[in-house]
């Protein structure tokens, strides 16, 4: 059952979680609204991907408490695709919730079609490229019928013009099929590109630091002043750019607010 628009689709209550002797949350709380992009940057190994399978149920905290909806879908860095399996099977195991075979390959041929590749419906993923298969774990998990999407690193391992693509491609897919995504990241331009909000973590054990919106609609370039502007701020709340000052076409008033 869908949740009603003003409850939060996804909720972490003063959240904490060790492992063993070490602390890595720290009673964090964060509410994720549907239909909301929500983007997790920090140091590494502060606990972006602790938070993100606390939020699957994967995990349960040590203390605190995290509220989401049954249907939780995972987009990993590197794909989880079937090698034994064609594109098509690898896309028609994702809507295996939907009981009617003829309407799992109608969907499916809609969801090879989203991405682009109906012609390679019959490849199988070692006959792809990185981004190729990246774009059929995108269709998969789109295609499971949840409304929430959590994303780990998923471009990390394509080299950075095949992710520019990849992250117009997901902002085009979001836009044909809606879905409340968090997305962990290491690539500050990223998230700043594709999150209605940015949320800075601390080192560990995690807290938020600071929190970036960005009102500018998706897909948004990586020049655009407010993503520039975005970037710049984060990077100097995690202590890398100092006291610089923002670039000069980040200073045209962009829409970002704390």
């Amino acid at each position: 059952m869908s949740l009603p628009p003003t409850e939060a689709l996804l909720r972490f209550d003063r959240v904490s979680h060790s492992f063993g002797a070490v602390e890595v949350l720290s009673e964090l709380s964060l509410a994720v609204q549907p239909g909301e992009f929500v983007a997790l940057v920090g140091p590494s190994g502060c606990g972006k991907t602790t938070l993100l399978n606390l939020g699957s149920g994967w995990i349960e905290p040590t203390s605190g408490r995290v509220d989401r909806p049954a249907g939780v879908r995972m987009v990993f860095q590197q794909d989880g695709l079937f090698p034994w399996l064609t594109v098509w099977d690898n896309v028609r195991l994702g809507l295996r919730h939907l009981a009617d075979e003829a309407g799992r390959i109608r969907q499916a041929g809609v969801l090879l079609e989203l991405i682009g590749l109906t012609a390679f419906r019959a490849h199988y993923p070692h006959q792809l490229s990185g981004g190729m298969r990246q774009r059929v774990e995108l269709a998969r998990a789109l295609g499971g019928g949840t409304d929430l999407l959590l994303m780990d690193e998923p471009f990390s391992s394509v080299d950075y013009l095949t992710r520019l693509k990849l992250r117009a491609e997901l902002a085009r897919l979001l836009r044909e099929q809606p879905r409340t995504v968090v997305l962990v990241t290491h690539d500050i331009e990223e998230a700043a590109q594709l999150a209605d909000r940015v949320l800075v973590l601390s080192e560990r054990p995690a807290r938020i630091r600071d929190e970036v919106h960005l009102k500018v609609p998706r897909p948004r370039d990586a020049t655009h002043p407010d993503v520039v502007a975005a970037v710049h701020r984060i990077l100097t709340e995690l202590g890398l750019e100092g006291d610089a000052e923002p670039p000069a076409a980040a200073s045209r008033g962009p829409e970002i607010d704390r």
